[in-house]
């Protein structure tokens, strides 16, 4: 009786073992794909031709900035001089903050709008891969992966298709 418990409890114990090694897994780094494949790197030239000129005008905005809170700094206006240059750059610093507020904003939508495409290509391309060499799971966020499992190259390579 002792032995059969024994078997049993062997056999209850190994076999989640068994099923462990089993178990095909991998792993997508889907900011890489955000960054490396070629649909994303089309898409960020294009929002960057889009937002170029806002950025530039964002740029410009704050270079006036620090050159007025410089010109205070140094205090060497005289009153009057000082008060057009307080408000100058009260209304830069105001325009400033609207301006990146509302750039921030529009950049952050059309960007979502437009990696929604690679997001729903790539979970297309690591389905496609994950059937045809039979993975039980495919992860996209883990502290740590074994270079083994990891599918990126492979997606980006599905991707370029």
């Amino acid at each position: 009786m002792k032995a059969l418990i024994s078997a049993a409890l062997v056999a209850g114990l190994l076999a989640p073992a068994v099923q462990a090694a089993e178990l095909k897994i991998g792993f997508v780094q889907i900011e890489r794909i955000y960054r490396e494949a070629a649909p994303a790197v089309a898409i960020q030239k294009k929002l960057e031709k889009e937002f170029g000129e806002r950025r530039n005008e964002l740029r410009r905005l704050a270079e006036r900035a620090k050159e007025l809170e410089k010109q205070l700094a140094r205090g060497n206006l005289a009153e009057k001089d000082r008060k057009l240059a307080e408000r100058e750059f009260a209304g830069v610093d105001r325009d400033y903050r609207a301006k990146a507020r509302e750039f921030s904003e529009d950049f952050n939508q059309r960007r979502n709008e437009e990696f929604a495409g690679v997001q729903e290509r790539a979970n297309r391309a690591v389905r496609q891969i994950a059937e045809r060499e039979q993975f039980d799971i495919v992860l996209q966020d883990a502290v740590y992966v074994s270079p083994r499992i990891d599918l990126t190259a492979k997606v980006l390579k599905e991707l370029e298709k």
